[in-house]
């Protein structure tokens, strides 16, 4: 055994009340975990999606209810409150494709795998989905 893996500690039975919150996960494990977090967003907002797509294609009526489902809301539901699950899904939407690509480049390109790769990856995911989604939700808030 080296020096290194001398010094490094081992956590064979982690504590959730006294190690989990001292451990400090790297970007790539927080990207995979958000990947996962966007699909079951992407899964559980189905209905709303298709809500959102037969609303709109139905007729000019049903175009003008989905449009105002935007500003005045859905029954006791604000309109606010429906852009922001907009923005929601926006974000899973853009979160899942990126990091997705990002999991076939890995795949497809094994040589370039490396601890490095798998952190300036893991932010520029980070980077890219939060970054689409500011100037996809300054639109949808009607701030341009």
């Amino acid at each position: 055994m080296t020096e290194l893996a001398k010094k490094r500690p081992e956590y064979r039975n982690i504590n959730i009340f006294k190690d989990v919150r001292t451990y400090r996960m790297p970007i790539a494990a927080v990207v995979s975990i958000l990947h996962r977090i966007s699909g079951m967003i992407m899964f559980l907002l189905l209905p709303f999606v298709l809500w959102m797509f037969d609303t709109s294609l139905s007729s000019e009526i049903s175009f003008a209810q989905f449009s105002a489902a935007f500003t005045a809301g859905l029954g006791f539901v604000p309109g606010w409150f429906v852009k922001l699950v907009a923005l929601a899904l926006i974000w899973a939407y853009l979160h899942h494709l990126i990091a997705g690509l990002r999991h076939l480049w890995m795949d497809i390109d094994h040589h370039i795998v490396s601890k490095e790769f798998g952190r300036t990856s893991a932010a520029v995911t980070l980077v890219l989905s939060l970054g689409l989604t500011l100037v996809l939700g300054a639109k949808l808030f009607g701030l341009y």
